[in-house]
């Protein structure tokens, strides 16, 4: 097989592991979605993927597999979208595993940034003897991840605003009405993404004048983490948000507020995160990294304005995703400052959504960061 045709064939094979591994979206944060593909003799002989946190890692579920159909590995080359694990956590490191079995190649997607492993499974596999060749689909491999490596490379979680809006920028009117500005495909592919992240928040208007539930509805997956900023404990009435019973409700407010208010909160099972203010404001990034210390990795904010633009101005979002209905308003609320929303994201994609207009706008830390890997 010439050098095309092995990139080819190496291509095929990592776009199965995609497929894989985001069978686990949803389900393994803050450990990082991976798929494997074991093949011998070009043909496919086991697979897996990271089905749930604490479980098995693709790696060695594919291994497993195999070993139980009696499979052997021997000679065969596994390909894996990311660098296998040289280190004990809820289980054992990947890579004695493949060396143990005798796996010739590993071909890998993106090294993983992870200070616990970032090379280290690399050198011990090639220090084993094994082939190891890495950066296929690179790009691709680490934006399925994007969540993961933002986690695990700054100790913040992965923010995109999500908004829907009308033509003219508007996400109510001015008596703060919202309902349906967006199509039914379009909320459908939000409810799909509230099942993907960690966690979905709102600020205290978005609360008051939407009443969300917060929840995922009309398609398969878990609910996510409810947050609502409320920097002065000021709720008295039991929102939606605020009568679930399942511990997954979370109120961020000032440290600064006295403690007593949590007693008379509406709602039970809420985890209350006292919270720095910086310039009268809640701040952002403290509270950021409170919740990325419960293995929150990822967040979704839907709305309202003066949220969306909190996060902008602290520079705390990394994608944007903004669903344009075919409607104007007129008078209403802005979802954005244009001049905090233009010239800090360097990617945009447009996509149609039913009868709106999905505009995503990205910073492409992923990406970046598989250029980073790629120079060490």
């Amino acid at each position: 097989m010439n050098n095309s045709g092995r990139i080819l064939f190496d291509e095929k094979f990592m776009q199965r592991c995609f497929k894989l591994a985001l069978k686990g979206a949803g389900n393994v944060s803050p450990n990082p979605l991976v798929g494997c593909v074991i093949v011998k003799n070009g043909k496919i002989i086991s697979e897996g993927w990271h089905k749930k946190y604490g479980g098995f890692h693709a790696e060695r579920d594919a291994i497993t597999k195999a070993f139980k159909k009696g499979i052997s590995l021997k000679g065969s080359t596994l390909y894996v979208n990311l660098e296998p694990c040289s280190h004990y956590g809820k289980t054992p490191p990947c890579s004695d595993l493949i060396i143990e079995n005798k796996i010739s190649e590993v071909v890998i997607g993106c090294r993983d940034p992870y200070k616990e492993v970032s090379g280290k499974g690399i050198r011990k596999l090639k220090k084993a003897g094994i082939k190891v060749k890495t950066g296929i689909l690179e790009t691709d491999a680490a934006e399925l991840n994007k969540f993961f490596i933002k986690y695990v490379t700054t100790g913040l979680p992965y923010i995109t605003l999500k908004a829907a809006q009308t033509i003219d920028g508007k996400i109510a009117d001015d008596t703060y009405r919202s309902k349906w500005i967006s199509s039914p495909e379009s909320r459908k592919t939000v409810h799909k993404l509230r099942a993907v992240y960690d966690a979905v928040l709102t600020g205290t208007n978005t609360v008051i004048y939407d009443d969300p539930k917060l929840n995922v509805r009309g398609v398969k997956g878990r609910d996510p983490y409810r947050i609502v900023i409320d920097k002065n404990l000021k709720f008295k009435e039991k929102y939606k948000v605020f009568k679930y019973t399942d511990g997954k409700t979370i109120v961020l407010f000032s440290e600064k507020t006295d403690n007593k208010k949590i007693a008379d909160y509406p709602g039970d099972g809420i985890t209350f995160i006292p919270c720095k203010v910086k310039n009268g404001r809640l701040d952002l990034r403290d509270a950021m990294k409170k919740l990325a210390q419960m293995n929150i990795a990822s967040i979704m904010v839907e709305g309202g304005s003066f949220t969306y633009n909190e996060f902008l101005k602290n520079e705390m979002a990394d994608e944007v995703m903004i669903f344009v209905a075919p409607k104007i308003m007129g008078k209403g609320i802005k979802a954005f400052n244009e001049k905090l929303l233009f010239g800090r994201f360097t990617d945009a994609e447009y996509s149609a959504s039913g009868t709106d207009l999905l505009v995503n706008l990205r910073k492409n830390i992923s990406r970046e960061d598989a250029k980073t890997q790629k120079k060490g």
